[in-house]
């Protein structure tokens, strides 16, 4: 019996394979420092754990609705307000199992096959396979690193096809860090209007932005940009929430309405008692974000001039999210591997030191470094990668 074309073609997870094969070394008692895992050290604050808790002692241990609970989409239309000011209504939102999984159902609701989705690079893992899973072709377009990654609104327009239906926007940037400026953004936006595009615009990172810098939605340049756009968010990130699974998605009635009647028929709903954690996130939990945020950006300081001292590296400085893109060509070129993957893979193997290789962002000749770890790990991990260059050089 053969699987279904959608499911053969798709490319596995290269965040989550070399997790797998970092944890699979630990357990065979390897002193293995992972680097590769896109979540918060944190734990949950406790405050979103007793709201959790209390729900469920409660019997709010039922369906919801496939939405997700009123009283969450008013905490988010809410947090729109106060953060973006943004305006939309409950019905304007739907609450899906992670921002991944409200991603996912918004292609499966826009896309008919053959569409187009264009996707900077470096992107998301997920993204293109999202959008093939859909029946919609990626269009990946090279975002320059001398341009800190960003795309151009001419290259945006000299993608863009009659069969081009959206392109997506990561700000602050998995896997990068970068973070496009309000005027970037409404120059991208007004490009994305004439070419009458709709804009996925990813702002899970949003919380997480460094040295006084000021996340920007490219839903806020104007009015007619925010009916252009479906923002996706959730509190994995920002809140530590990652295993929770609780995402969103906020756009055009129309088109979350599709989604919820299409989640309807696959999660029938977000986990309940997880919903509830979700609303104390929004309506109670300040401090804890900022702690986690200011441990961040201290990492970031210690660590980046370590990273761009060692020989062949270079790195452009993150403004957000917690993860560092260094570029490797010349030191695995200068060390005698043939591609960044197979230096990634020797690294692991003989220093047990985990990166997550750059072809599966597709940008080859990078390399996707997390600091979402404890600065002693940061600091051993980089004293590694030096010997380990030094070694083969």
């Amino acid at each position: 019996m053969n699987l279904a074309e959608r499911v053969a073609t798709l490319t596995p997870s290269s965040t989550l394979a070399i997790t797998a094969k970092a944890k699979a070394l630990k357990a065979e008692g390897h002193d293995v420092l992972g680097l590769g895992a896109g979540e918060p050290d944190f734990n949950t604050p406790e405050t979103i754990i007793q709201r959790a808790a209390e729900a469920m002692h409660a019997g709010h241990t039922k369906y919801t609705a496939a939405g997700g609970l009123p009283e969450l989409r008013e905490a988010i239309a809410k947090k729109f307000k106060q953060d973006q000011g943004l305006t939309y209504a409950i019905d304007e939102i739907i609450v899906c199992s992670g921002a991944k999984h409200a991603l996912y159902t918004l292609f499966q609701a826009l896309l008919d096959p053959g569409e187009e989705v264009i996707i900077p690079a470096p992107y998301w893992v997920s993204y293109p396979e999202q959008v093939k899973l859909a029946g919609g072709e990626p269009v990946v377009v090279q975002a320059s690193e001398a341009n800190d990654f960003k795309l151009t609104p001419q290259q945006l327009e000299e993608a863009a096809t009659e069969n081009t239906k959206a392109v997506i926007i990561n700000s602050p940037s998995n896997p990068t860090g970068t973070m496009y400026t309000a005027e970037e953004l409404k120059a991208l936006g007004e490009t994305a209007l004439k070419l009458n595009l709709l804009i996925v615009s990813d702002e899970i990172y949003e919380k997480l932005v460094y040295h006084g810098g000021a996340h920007s939605s490219i839903a806020e340049q104007s009015e007619a940009l925010k009916n252009q756009t479906v923002i996706i968010n959730g509190v994995s990130k920002s809140h530590s929430m990652t295993g929770w699974r609780i995402g969103y998605a906020a756009g055009p009635k129309f088109l979350i309405q599709a989604m919820t009647n299409l989640a309807s028929h696959s999660t029938s709903n977000p986990t309940a008692p997880a919903q509830f954690g979700a609303i104390s996130a929004y309506e109670e939990v300040t401090e804890e974000i900022e702690t986690m945020r200011l441990a961040f950006e201290d990492r970031l300081d210690r660590v980046y001039e370590q990273l761009i001292s060692l020989p062949g590296v270079t790195c452009v400085k993150p403004a957000g999210a917690f993860y560092l893109f260094p570029n490797v060509q010349k030191a695995v070129e200068m060390n005698g591997f043939s591609s960044v993957d197979d230096w990634v893979t020797a690294l692991l193997e003989e220093e047990k030191v985990a990166l997550v290789p750059g072809s599966g962002f597709g940008s080859p000749e990078n390399v996707r470094l997390s600091y979402a770890t404890s600065l002693d790990v940061l600091e051993e991990a980089l004293k590694r990668i030096q010997r380990f260059i030094d070694n083969h050089s």
